[in-house]
């Protein structure tokens, strides 16, 4: 999917023009998701977002039901893919500011040693840098904390950089083998502002 319309009925599914062999699935932040919502931290006022906001301290309540139905939702994307057939070690789980923290657990009974990047940029004004390390210590008593990066950008505000799409091309080149990717029609993955955590 490329360019930033927001009026696309979501999921867009780019479907594989053959076989499938993985899959990025790729989760935007608040304000380009779906469903509409209120949301608590912007007055109440109705707009795309995975889940309701109530506040940005670390002690702020959160919407666990919201959470709770994003995560099912991601989950059936995930069930569907791999009931597609594809295989489970080939889909990868990405996000941008709210959609970046929707990790959903084990992927296709994955365990602990799934891999995580996590990435934040130091100049960030609506998530602060404290908030992206608070999550990297919660993750890393889900997972094997040998599998856990987390990288900051200099500068980079609440968006992204050139620097964080080369390591995130790594980090995917690195999860998906080459015996996956038919190296002569591998998918073009336009990856969107990234932010916060990846799984």
């Amino acid at each position: 999917m490329c360019g930033n319309n927001t009026s696309t009925p979501l999921p867009a599914i780019v479907p594989a023009a053959r076989k499938a062999t993985a899959a990025v699935i790729f989760l935007r932040g608040l304000g380009d998701t779906r469903p509409v919502r209120p949301v608590t931290l912007n007055m109440n006022m109705a707009m795309p977002s995975w889940f309701g906001i109530i506040g940005l301290s670390p002690d702020s309540q959160g919407d666990e039901s919201g959470i709770k139905q994003a995560a099912e939702k991601i989950k059936a994307l995930i069930d569907q893919e791999v009931k597609n057939g594809t295989p489970s070690n080939g889909i990868i789980l990405g996000g941008f500011s709210q959609g970046g923290t929707l990790y959903t657990g084990p992927i296709g009974g994955a365990n602990r040693d799934i891999s995580i990047l996590q990435c934040h940029g130091d100049c960030d004004p609506l998530v602060p840098l404290m908030f992206c390390s608070l999550l990297v210590e919660k993750l890393k008593t889900l997972v094997n904390p040998a599998n856990m990066t987390f990288k900051t950008y200099e500068g980079m505000m609440h968006s992204s950089c050139q620097q964080e799409m080369m390591d995130v091309k790594l980090f995917i080149d690195k999860l998906l083998p080459l015996q996956l990717i038919d190296v002569t029609k591998r998918p073009c993955v336009e990856v969107h502002q990234h932010h916060c955590s990846r799984v």
